[in-house]
């Protein structure tokens, strides 16, 4: 695929990744107003090389969000509304058989599907069936899709935001919570404020904004991907993150003093998955704020959109009416930053010690 080209320097320091991230930011907003928490987690999720669900009510701009994040970082953008009769082939693509005119000889020819893209949005991915919920979920873990026995890579970078619509839930297939642990985040994006939707009126009854000018490259998205593994976080902040994870886990997994919250509410918690994408997030946060290192703050600040599709509610959240964003909210009230006397600390500092 080739990939438009974009006036940008290279992203070779973390300065260079803030000055990125705030070009980034600028160029985004040019086109969507407000939802500065949203565009920062997409972000965030961009910048680890992760997928992000995405959860609204329709008319919040997430398709617009999703187009010009792309165009402003000049990557192959594609669409791919799910709907009940859609097929794993309409999305991966496949085989037709084309003849040589010259020879009259035939063969097989791969036609790419719209999945061969940089930034793919599964528009309303609960609404189609699990067969082709699960093809799309094989490429994201494997970058790779296989038609008639052949791997076909996907282009890099590879970028998955999926949205799910929170209401009109007749007709859908919800995703499994194994499938929905595969996503690094779940963004929630809500109604905007009164003075964000005001300017959205006047853009959008106005002369049609300018389109959004590239500020990336695909290589300075991968540059920057490879900068926040670089990222140096103390064990403390590891420990602090893992004891988070394990809070949520109840039954014979819970640890010594677990939260109430936890055992009145909580069916089953997060894995292990989780403690890695928390400590993953809170690298880019920190990176795309030009801080130095990760802390606890940088944990704290990314713990809901990597947690909230982890943490599996019992019935009796329900009948209270308790979220999972109030569970985390008391989780992270009730976790201490530094703990060394706490169970299974010796066996925390194992584990994250060289």
């Amino acid at each position: 695929m080739s990939e438009p080209s974009a006036s940008s320097s290279a992203v070779r320091t973390p300065a260079d990744a803030q000055a990125a991230a705030e070009r980034l930011r600028t160029a985004v907003h040019g086109v969507i107003v407000g939802q500065d928490r949203v565009i920062d987690e997409v972000m965030i999720a961009l910048a680890c090389g992760g997928h992000a669900l995405i959860e609204g009510v329709p008319g919040l701009a997430k398709t617009l969000l999703v187009s010009t994040l792309a165009r402003s970082m000049s990557l192959g953008f594609s669409r791919i509304q799910f709907t009940p009769d859609l097929m794993p082939s309409d999305m991966t693509g496949t085989e037709v058989i084309e003849e040589d005119r010259a020879t009259g000889t035939r063969r097989l020819r791969f036609v790419p599907g719209p999945i061969f893209s940089n930034v793919v949005l599964a528009d309303e991915i609960n609404r189609t069936p699990p067969k082709t919920q699960s093809a799309l979920l094989e490429a994201m873990q494997e970058r790779q899709v296989t038609v008639g026995g052949v791997n076909h890579p996907l282009p890099g970078p590879f970028f998955v935001l999926a949205t799910q619509n929170p209401i009109e839930q007749e007709g859908t297939y919800p995703l499994p919570e194994a499938q929905l642990d595969r996503f690094m985040l779940q963004i929630m994006i809500g109604y905007p404020t009164a003075e964000d939707e005001a300017e959205i009126v006047k853009r959008t009854t106005g002369s049609a904004p300018a389109a959004p000018r590239a500020v990336l490259s695909a290589d300075d998205v991968r540059q920057l991907q490879a900068l926040v593994r670089e990222v140096p976080v103390a064990d403390h902040v590891v420990r602090y993150a893992l004891r988070i994870v394990r809070a949520t886990r109840t039954g014979t997994d819970a640890p010594a003093g677990a939260p109430k919250v936890v055992t009145d509410y909580v069916g089953w918690g997060a894995g292990p998955r989780a403690s890695q994408f928390l400590v993953l997030a809170a690298k880019a946060r920190a990176l795309l704020a030009g801080a130095p290192t990760v802390e606890p703050a940088d944990i704290r600040a990314v713990a809901k959109p990597v947690l909230r599709h982890r943490i599996q509610l019992n019935f009796n959240a329900q009948a209270d009416g308790i979220t999972t964003d109030r569970v985390i909210d008391e989780l992270l009230a009730a976790v201490t930053v530094e703990d060394p006397a706490a169970p299974g600390a010796r066996e925390l500092d194992r584990l994250v010690k060289p």
